[in-house]
């Protein structure tokens, strides 16, 4: 199991993009979104004014750097909060986790023929992803960076941390959760619903 993804929703997502490229060295991969009310995707090398001038409408940002993919989504809040993190399974570990997300009736949605979401009790869905020609290539340099830290604030940590242990069947501790090699820390006085990001670590 690998966490390679995470999508967080802000109202700044200019500045949230320009972090990770500036700040961090992620490479966008594309931006995505509406053209005269036509779906529009642009890659690297369209400025911002060159796409306000065409008039268009971002919905998605994609930022990449190694094993590590992160989507910037315009919403409703200043502190940018997690919609999904994406993980990577072996098929084994998809078909227990789809299996413990049945019997605690939680939302289950199969999205193509690749990914499944499932809608948590820890304030964020999950993004499941087998094995595939993408994600293998995705991960498949041993040595290329990946998230060893995501730290992320809520009200209750401990039992967000509880439900997302749960289901996964990792280990967790005092708001901690060991997923694969990331590890998950959940910190008090953020919101409710959807948590707050408030760090990252990578490798």
């Amino acid at each position: 199991m690998q966490l390679f993804h995470y999508h967080l929703v802000t109202n700044k997502a200019r500045e949230v993009e320009a972090r990770y490229i500036g700040k961090l060295a992620f490479e966008l991969v594309a931006r995505h979104g509406l053209l005269d009310d036509e779906l529009a995707s642009y890659p690297p090398g369209f400025s911002w004014p060159e796409l306000d001038a065409l008039g268009f409408d971002l919905r998605l940002s994609e930022l990449e750097l190694g094993a590590v993919n992160v989507a910037v989504q315009p919403g409703r809040w200043d502190v940018p909060r997690l919609d999904h993190i994406g993980l990577a399974l072996d098929l084994d570990e998809l078909d227990a986790t789809l299996d413990r997300a049945q019997t605690a009736g939680l939302h289950i949605e199969e999205y193509a023929e690749d990914r499944t979401f499932v809608t948590t009790d820890a304030g964020f869905r999950l993004e499941l992803h087998p094995p595939g020609p993408t994600i293998d290539a995705l991960l498949a340099e041993g040595e290329r960076l990946r998230l060893l830290e995501l730290h992320l604030k809520t009200e209750v940590p401990d039992d967000r941390a509880a439900a997302l242990a749960g289901l996964l069947d990792c280990a967790h501790a005092a708001g901690e959760v060991a997923v694969g090699e990331t590890l998950v820390r959940f910190l008090p006085g953020g919101p409710r619903g959807r948590p707050e990001l408030y760090a990252e670590r990578f490798s």
